[in-house]
Parts: C-alpha cells; sequence; structure tokens
C-alpha cells in the first residue's frame, strides 16, 4: 500500500513539474511531454474566450456536436477552464457518433475517463486531456460529447459563435439516447478539442483568424466554413491531415477584442495543438483596421506577423499567410484603413517576408472591377464577410500541395504530445 502510494505521489509531482515547465515557457497551461507511441493529431478544435455575460450552469447536461476532419480509432477530448474563477467540476463524460439533432446513436455510446475516474475537478487557469478511449471516428463527421455539470461553473471559458446547435438539459442525462427537452445554443462551453489517433494521419493545419475564419455568415449545422471546405477538399484528396479552426469573430492582432489578442492567444490555440505543421493566418487585422486611427497601423501589424512568424518557425511549424480581403463598404472601413490593408498584403506577396506561402484570399474574393469590394457574388451583403460561396472560393484558392511532407518531415515538424495537467 505504501508503494503504490508513493507511486502515485511520483506521478503527481511529475505532471506538476511538467505543468510549472508549461507556464514558465509561455505554452498554455497544459503539461507536456513527449509519449511513445502513435501520435496524437486533431480533429477538431474551438478557441476559447471568457464569457462575460454572467451566465452560469448548475446540475445541467451539455451535448455538444463538432464536426471532425479527419478520422482514427483512438480519441480524447480537451476541457478547459482557462478562464474560470473557481474549480470546474464534470462527471458522466459521453462520446457518441450524432444521430440527429440532440439525439445519439446509442450503441456507439461510450464512457470518457479522466485518470481512470467518471468526475473531475479542473481548477481555474487549467486545460486538461481525458484518457484515452477506443472510439472510431470518421473523417467528415459528427460527434456528440456530453457532459453533466454538477456543481455551479462559476465564469464560463466558451466558444460564442460556433454556428452549431448544441444542447443544454436539466440533470444528468449525458447518457440518454434523446434530449427532448434540451434547449439550444449555438456556443461551446468548457469542450476546446476533439483529438485522435490514426494511421497515417500527416498531422494538423491552424487556420488562425477572426470572424471570416470563425464562420461568420455561413448558414448554422452545414459546416460550410472555408476550415470545413479545406477540409473535406483534403479527404477528397486522399490526405490524412486534421483542419483546426481557431477562429474567433471580433478578435484583432494587436489588442484584445473579441478574446485575447491573436499574438496573446498564438501559443496556446496554435503552438500548443496536437501534431500541428502549419498555420495558416488570416483575417484578423482587418479587425485592428477597422477599429483604429493610428496611421502606422500597417506597420505595427507587419511588425506583430513578423514576430509570429518567428515564434512559428522556432516550433518548426510553417507559417502561411493570408492576404487581407476587401472591406469597403463595411461600416468601419476608411481609406486609411485601406491603405494598411494595401500596404500589409504589399508585404505578404514580397519575397523574404518569412510567408511559407501565400494564400491569397484577397485575389480570391475581390471584384476586378473594383479590387477594394468584394465579388458581389461572394458578398455576403455587409461588406465585410464572404456568403457560402465566398467561403469556398477561400478555401479553393489553397494549394493541396502546401500540406505534403517533407521526407524527413514526421522527425522534424512533431509537437510533443500532451499528458494531462495535475488532477485535484
Amino acid at each position: 500500500m505504501m508503494a503504490r502510494g508513493l507511486g502515485r505521489m511520483i506521478s503527481w509531482v511529475s505532471s506538476a513539474i511538467l505543468l510549472t515547465a508549461a507556464i514558465l515557457t509561455g505554452l498554455s497551461p497544459i503539461a507536456v511531454a513527449q509519449g511513445s507511441g502513435p501520435r496524437w493529431t486533431g480533429t477538431w478544435a474551438t478557441s476559447p474566450v471568457r464569457d462575460n455575460s454572467g451566465k452560469r450552469f448548475n446540475q445541467q447536461t451539455l451535448r455538444q456536436i463538432v464536426h471532425t476532419s479527419i478520422g482514427g480509432n483512438t480519441a480524447r477530448i480537451q476541457v478547459s477552464n482557462v478562464f474560470g474563477t473557481q474549480p470546474l467540476t464534470i462527471a458522466d463524460v459521453h462520446i457518441a457518433q450524432t444521430d440527429r439533432d440532440a439525439s445519439i446513436v446509442a450503441a456507439t455510446d461510450r464512457p470518457i475517463h479522466f485518470h481512470g475516474q467518471d468526475t473531475v475537478t479542473i481548477q481555474p487557469g487549467i486545460t486538461i486531456l481525458s484518457d484515452p478511449i477506443d472510439f472510431h471516428v470518421q473523417p467528415l463527421a459528427d460527434i456528440s460529447i456530453s457532459m453533466y455539470l454538477p456543481k455551479p461553473t462559476g465564469s464560463i471559458t466558451y466558444h460564442p459563435s460556433g454556428f452549431q446547435t448544441n444542447y443544454i438539459a436539466d440533470g444528468d442525462v449525458s447518457s440518454n439516447t434523446d434530449l427532448s427537452q434540451a434547449k439550444a445554443t449555438q456556443s461551446y462551453y468548457f469542450l476546446t478539442d476533439l483529438e485522435i489517433q490514426g494511421q497515417d494521419v500527416s498531422g494538423s493545419v491552424v487556420t488562425f483568424g477572426a470572424s471570416i475564419t470563425d464562420g461568420y455568415h455561413s448558414v448554422p449545422d452545414t459546416n460550410r466554413r472555408w476550415p470545413n471546405d479545406l477540409a473535406k477538399r483534403l479527404v477528397d484528396a486522399g490526405m490524412s491531415v486534421g483542419v483546426l479552426n481557431q477562429g474567433i469573430s471580433g478578435n484583432r492582432l494587436l489588442l484584445p477584442g473579441a478574446g485575447e489578442s491573436a499574438q496573446t492567444r498564438f501559443d496556446r490555440d496554435v503552438l500548443s495543438q496536437p501534431g500541428v505543421h502549419w498555420v495558416i493566418f488570416a483575417d484578423d487585422p482587418i479587425n485592428d483596421l477597422g477599429t483604429t486611427q493610428d496611421p502606422d497601423a500597417g506597420v505595427k501589424l507587419i511588425a506583430a506577423m513578423k514576430r509570429l512568424i518567428s515564434r512559428a518557425h522556432q516550433r518548426g511549424i510553417r507559417f502561411y499567410c493570408s492576404t487581407l480581403t476587401p472591406y469597403q463598404g463595411a461600416g468601419y472601413w476608411t481609406e486609411q484603413g485601406e491603405v494598411a490593408r494595401e500596404q500589409i498584403n504589399a508585404f505578404i506577396r514580397t519575397h523574404g517576408s518569412g510567408c511559407d506561402a501565400i494564400i491569397d484570399q484577397a485575389a480570391a474574393t475581390h471584384d476586378p472591377a473594383h479590387p477594394t469590394r468584394y465579388l458581389p457574388a461572394f458578398d455576403s451583403g455587409d461588406h465585410l464577410h464572404p456568403n457560402t460561396d465566398g467561403l469556398q472560393a477561400i478555401a479553393n484558392a489553397i494549394d493541396l500541395s502546401l500540406f505534403l511532407p517533407a521526407p524527413d518531415e514526421h522527425a522534424v515538424r512533431q509537437t510533443p504530445n500532451h499528458t494531462m495537467a495535475p488532477v485535484r
């Protein structure tokens, strides 16, 4: 008995050391360690922000539906209390294939545990990983993840603009096939990643941006955000590359907006993602241009992009730069902002920018007769966001050969596997 207790203590202390190292190096507070065996790769992800509305949960079940990019035979989830102000307890967590709406395919339902337990308490500021589970994850499929919140949650960590109907029900009904009395929501709560292990997985690409990346003006429940369209193109081409959408509507590069600034959240939302080899940096700077009167905004945004490029390269991650889409006609467009947009796009297109490739979203979506505006067929109507066809045009502009690994790619560009932070 004493030997087993000592072993558990050593394991806990080792995890605590890993957690401290992660915090000191600026990574998201998930303990990281090099693991053996097949590598973990994300198949779905969403970026967390703080919910300032005062909303709380207590003795309720969340059933949240995620749309995968790649498949595998082993799965685990990531749950975050990074913006919490008190311990978060979750219990009776389940994963299953989605049938329709709030219903699951009962035969596929599996319980998820944390260090072998069906209940876990997550301290404020911490993100944890579940134990691995044998579960067949299909590519481009809807997976339901249910969790019970037995105690008052306090401040909520969530993703507000999910463009996916999720469900909230009273009581512990995580294992129920149907949630007939559930309330609908378009947000994700606490759940931030679904990760898989599978054969011949090439790694993941993080799509990092603001509302255009997040999928604003895409039709809810259709999975037609441009990262979804990219994932489908990759699957159709026979390529096993996870696509992780880390867009936040209203996000900015330099300063906090909706959520932490892109430069602040880069380590957590990009560098700490499992199996990441590539990042596509997209539309964040448009929100900076629309919310500042700084005549040097273009210069400052370019400098910030260079810093992100350097941070990615230090981790062996390829950084693909997207040109900024046109937005004349939007409520916050100005001539000064347009000058800065063109300055940024010129930098991206310049040899020596540091970008490993260019995703020319501007060329893919603009009106050739009026380059500062969207092509009318791609305009959602607000002159800032593309419609479904415009989102598809962005995905179509991405050369899939950018995701073909070099012969030594797996040796050079693997990120460390995560291990779960200490559980108290």
